[in-house]
């Protein structure tokens, strides 16, 4: 039964609705040239035909368990054949098979954003082997191997670029209109389009792992979610039905007249809840995708719109998750800034956390690194060697100072910041100084905080399992209700639990270790979509692009989208209760009632595209 309703859905139902259509028109010209028998037998033939196919439906929807509205469509179309009324049949039927078409065509005009998607998936890569290039299947791509990504080419799987520079088109997976730039070293997101010259790509991940299979598999989840508010239709239909019935026969038993209980039913058939809910739903999750925010369903869509509530991580989040350098002291005689262009070059010769932060902030910056001689480095304290001519060490207090016969680098590191990492300098056996480091608050995480509280989100609190300190200070700058830290995965999902008996709660995170507490908020968000965040089953929504400013308009979407579903169904149902009164009263007779209704379906469809607009507002978001 399943395969054979499948089959009706994807091939049946443009041929009904061409079938309504011709049967409508071929009744008219029969009827036009004096040939009522043959006008009723078409209108009757193509009535007949939708109302077998619908019947197929509503028993498939029955023994599924779910019982919608679509029975008083089918009631409609009965009923007019039962009292000798094919064409008012032939409208609803047109209506209908119409309705579902124009249903079609609206979600796939409204799903452009997220299918763009689907249909950029790389098939082939170039790999390097013993006898030169070879195209192979991404399939087969693994770490370690090197790709050659030539221009006008969609980067195949996550990896590391080998040299020189690489422009990258990433539009269409953040939104981005201006494309960004790797250089060597850096990792290269699949799913971005290559614009300037070839280039080599060391692979991190394989094809199933990468960035853009984990973000195709959440725009298939989307695609196929159906949200609550969709099954709006189905919650209502008994009742609705009822009311129906009830004023289709009290109509009938008051004035003896069938046709009036026929009119009800056919300007009852509520189109609104059946069409407008999932187009609305659909395009707002589309415009949502187009600005760098993929919704995993229409349920997160709506849960979304509802948050009052935003518990967020620190580390990664809020903060850029990096350590960077946030402040020089030196000893006197020390230019601050050629100690930690010194400091740089020799710490390019170490792998670890501290040493890449120096490197990555003095590349910043724009100075020009020494490569280093002598190198000796102690695995977890520092690095001893050569820059330019002169002895340099680099690494904790403990150690510098040790091998330094004058200075004293705690001297400098009086009134730290809380969470502050310190390297020390030493310069020709002499301390030269310190180098603060710092996981640094995001640029635009204020502006972020500021934009959802203007969506409606009221309280905020920080979590994390960094030092309690650190937090409370990040905390502080960032203006928000509450900072906890020293936090263990488990007690973040006690404190996302605690805010979600007050009211809805969103909990932004990295989309791994706080997996739980995304799955236990109404609304998990994770920050990016690589690796394993990618496709986490935790996280409802994932945000594309690093740009926190996008979350707050994604919000908005969603608050516009629920919006506007609800505008669609109220103001369908209440012309529709009008209309029904106005039938069951004698002032529409059952065709007139049917194209009415036909009107009334579009207008709440256009009404429901609405959805894809981007307001002022959210426009402003967008260019961030």
């Amino acid at each position: 039964m399943q395969g054979v309703v499948g089959s009706l859905r994807r091939y049946g139902q443009p041929v009904l609705a061409l079938v309504a259509l011709a049967t409508l028109a071929g009744g008219g010209i029969a009827y036009f040239t004096a040939q009522p028998d043959w006008a009723s037998a078409l209108w009757s033939t193509g009535t007949g035909l939708v109302l077998l196919a619908l019947a197929a439906e509503i028993v498939h929807s029955l023994l599924q368990g779910r019982f919608g509205l679509d029975v008083i469509a089918g009631l409609s179309m009965a009923a007019a054949l039962a009292f000798g009324e094919p064409l008012a049949g032939n409208i609803v039927a047109l209506m209908y098979a119409g309705g579902q078409q124009l249903e079609n065509f609206a979600e796939g005009r409204a799903r452009r954003e997220m299918t763009a998607l689907l249909g950029r998936t790389a098939r082939t890569a170039m790999r390097y082997a013993r006898e030169g290039l070879e195209e192979v299947p991404i399939e087969m791509l693994m770490p370690s191997e090197r790709i050659l990504v030539r221009r006008g080419e969609v980067v195949p799987v996550d990896g590391r670029l080998a040299a020189g520079r690489a422009d990258i088109d990433m539009s269409a997976l953040t939104g981005e209109a201006l494309p960004a730039r790797f250089f060597a070293g850096n990792d290269v997101p699949s799913g971005g389009t290559s614009i300037g010259a070839a280039f080599d790509l060391d692979v991190v991940r394989t094809a199933a792992d990468s960035t853009y299979a984990g973000i195709v598999r959440l725009v298939e989840q989307a695609q196929e979610s159906k949200a609550p508010m969709v099954r709006l239709a189905d919650r209502y239909a008994l009742w609705f039905l009822a009311l129906t019935v009830l004023i289709a026969g009290g109509a009938w038993w008051m004035s003896g007249d069938p046709l009036r209980a026929l009119a009800v039913l056919v300007v009852a058939t509520p189109c609104p809840l059946i069409l407008a809910v999932p187009v609305a739903i659909i395009s707002g999750m589309s415009r949502a995708a187009s600005l760098g925010v993929l919704i995993k369903s229409g349920g997160a869509l709506e849960r979304l719109a509802r948050v009052r509530t935003a518990v967020l991580d620190k580390t990664g989040t809020m903060t850029s998750g990096k350590a960077g350098v946030v402040e020089i002291r030196t000893v006197d005689g020390i230019d601050p800034e050629d100690m930690l262009r010194l400091a740089a070059s020799l710490d390019q010769a170490s792998n670890h956390v501290s040493a890449e932060a120096l490197v990555q902030s003095a590349r910043e910056r724009g100075m020009a690194l020494s490569s280093p001689t002598d190198i000796v480095e102690t695995p977890g304290s520092g690095v001893a060697g050569r820059i330019d001519g002169r002895s340099l060490v680099v690494g904790g207090s403990d150690f510098v100072r040790g091998r330094c016969s004058s200075g004293n680098p705690y001297a400098l590191g009086r009134d730290l910041p809380p969470g502050t990492a310190v390297v020390a300098v030493g310069i020709d056996g002499a301390v030269a100084g310190i180098i603060l480091l710092s996981d640094q608050i995001r640029d635009d995480a204020h502006s972020t905080i500021a934009a959802f509280r203007a969506a409606g989100v009221t309280r905020f609190v920080l979590a994390s399992g960094d030092h309690d300190d650190a937090v409370r200070a990040a905390g502080r700058s960032l203006g928000v209700d509450e900072a906890i830290g020293n936090l263990l995965p488990a007690e973040k999902v006690e404190v996302v639990i605690a805010e979600g008996r007050k009211a809805s709660v969103m909990m932004i995170g990295d989309g791994v270790n706080d997996a739980p507490a995304l799955a236990a908020a109404d609304v998990g968000v994770a920050m990016g979509a690589r690796g394993a965040a990618a496709s986490s089953e935790s996280a409802d929504v994932v945000l594309l692009v690093d740009h926190l400013a996008r979350l707050p308009a994604a919000l908005m979407v969603a608050q516009r989208t629920r919006r506007i579903a609800l505008q669609s169904v109220a103001v369908g149902l209440s012309l529709s209760l009008v209309a029904m009164v106005a039938a069951a009263l004698g002032h529409l007779p059952p065709v007139q009632g049917a194209l009415l209704q036909e009107v009334i379906d579009v207008a709440v469809i256009l009404n429901a595209l609405r959805a894809l607009r981007v307001p002022a507002g959210i426009r402003s978001h967008r260019q961030e």
